[in-house]
């Protein structure tokens, strides 16, 4: 099958999408982080949130394919420029982070989405730990 090329910011939403994925099941507090990231970050000051719904259906039909995740993890590697890279996985552990503590398939799936995209493992850990700070409850 080809493979679909994707703009920055449609890989960034991707890289969301897998995230959410990771467990078989988006929860609302996942699809909600997307839209607000998606809505308030600069990285996407010119991506209309309706198209959100046209890359969650690429990315989960990647996710049907034999080697699916390398697929889509290639994809999303050469869509982005190098310094994008850590702003995907930041992306992707921001809707981890926002329905609680992480299950083990999406923290395998944050292991094996980091070496995709060639993310040096204590970058990967300040990202996560931040994102798991910023989700804290009292």
């Amino acid at each position: 099958m080809l493979h679909p090329r994707f703009k920055p910011q449609e890989a960034l939403v991707c890289a969301m999408v897998l995230m959410a994925a990771a467990d078989r099941q988006m929860s609302d507090a996942e699809l909600g982080m997307m839209s607000r990231l998606v809505q308030e970050l600069p990285v996407f000051s010119d991506f209309h949130p309706s198209e959100i719904g046209n890359v969650t259906e690429t990315c989960l039909s990647l996710l049907e394919q034999t080697d699916g995740l390398d697929a889509a993890c290639t994809i999303i590697r050469d869509a982005l420029p190098p310094r994008l890279r850590e702003t995907a996985y930041l992306l992707a552990c921001e809707v981890g982070a926002a329905d609680g503590d992480l299950t083990q398939e999406e923290l395998q799936f944050l292991q094996d989405f980091r070496i995709g995209l060639d993310i040096d493992r204590l970058i990967a850990g300040a990202i996560e730990r931040a994102a798991r700070a910023r989700y804290q409850v009292i």
